[in-house]
């Protein structure tokens, strides 16, 4: 079993079993999460018997790394992980000036059928464990720590749709969060989803600060059914009455997210439609111009139209800023260097 699959409660139980008395649990939360050991060996303020006992009872390793792609720039790395079912999940982490952004995957692939999403179109294998999620942003935490520094915020918009996992995916939100481990600030923490309505009726009761981003991409229901197949189930009117239930209820403000495709939904008129739809909304809208993948033909729109697309937005009261594209050399958009590698391997020797 993967020791990080425990929350605190079931680790203190399972060393209780032991024998072992309550605190050591602790010790152990405190090594993995807060010191970043990686094997029982390292927890030298535990007997041996007790080291020996976690390396023959739990899995300290789950995911194995089996690739590693630096950007030119050097601000962006992306690791390609192997699960112990032999299924590929990504985790990036991108370098700012203030803060070290990771964005990790919570399934391996993705049920959703997003067109323009690499991820998407390889389909679904399977959730990834609560466990498997926070393994993610321990092994980047401990090389950043080689180096001095903290991982400060995480972003769960790699491969797969959270909202379809939620159960490991809120645990290891919790996990992240937790002040004995990681010690991520809320407010540094983004998950984001295609629109599934009930989940995020049912995060509005989290009671947490943690930011929640929506993947909007068009503002009529034939366009963006279009590009997510998911609006066929969860059509415009009734995601935007569970954003406003949401915003209501949090009193926080929400992101909407907006890969602009040239000549699709890039246009003047788009710009009009987002802004009336989202006009009086407590939000922000994330634009992002697309980062090609293999299987769809859309492309980026030039500058200028992304700024026009900008300006059209704002007049309606609706903030938008233009994300900064970010590894666009290595695959960096989720899926892409699992696609490029499974695509590599296929090729005839």
């Amino acid at each position: 079993m993967l020791i990080y699959d425990l929350d605190l409660p079931a680790l203190e139980q399972q060393l209780q079993q032991w024998g072992e008395p309550a605190y050591r649990a602790r010790q152990v939360w405190v090594g993995l999460y807060r010191q970043l050991y990686a094997s029982p060996s390292e927890f030298t303020n535990l007997s041996r018997s007790l080291r020996d006992r976690l390396a023959s009872e739990f899995d300290f390793v789950g995911i194995e790394p089996v690739r590693f792609l630096d950007s030119s720039d050097r601000h962006t790395r992306k690791t390609l992980f192997k699960l112990p079912s032999g299924n590929l999940i990504e985790a990036v982490l991108m370098r700012y000036d203030s803060r070290q952004t990771l964005c990790i995957s919570s399934q391996a692939g993705c049920a959703m059928g997003c067109v323009f999403c690499a991820t998407g179109q390889m389909g679904f294998a399977r959730h990834l464990t609560a466990g498997e999620i926070v393994e993610q942003a321990l092994f980047v935490a401990r090389e950043l720590a080689v180096h001095n520094e903290r991982l400060s915020n995480i972003v769960l918009m790699g491969m797969g749709e959270p909202f379809h996992n939620y159960d490991a995916v809120l645990a290891a939100v919790r996990r992240f969060l937790d002040p004995d481990g990681l010690g991520i600030g809320q407010r540094h923490i983004t998950v984001s989803t295609v629109g599934l309505v009930p989940a995020i009726a049912r995060f509005a009761e989290e009671n947490l600060q943690v930011r929640l981003a929506i993947s909007l991409h068009a503002a009529t229901d034939e366009e963006r059914s279009a590009l997510l197949p998911i609006n066929h189930r969860y059509p415009l009117n009734e995601l935007l009455a569970a954003a406003r239930s949401y915003v209501s209820k949090t009193n926080r403000r929400l992101t909407f997210e907006w890969a602009l495709i040239a000549g699709e939904n890039d246009t003047p008129d788009q710009a009009h439609r987002l802004g009336r739809l989202l006009q009086g909304l407590l939000c922000h809208v994330n634009l992002i111009p697309l980062n090609p993948t293999g299987d769809y033909s859309g492309r980026p729109p030039d500058p200028d139209r992304v700024n026009e697309f900008v300006r059209i937005v704002e007049t309606y009261g609706v903030p938008a800023t233009v994300r900064v594209r970010r590894g666009i050399d290595i695959h960096a958009g989720c899926g892409q260097l699992k696609t490029a590698v499974l695509r590599a391997e296929a090729r005839p020797k």
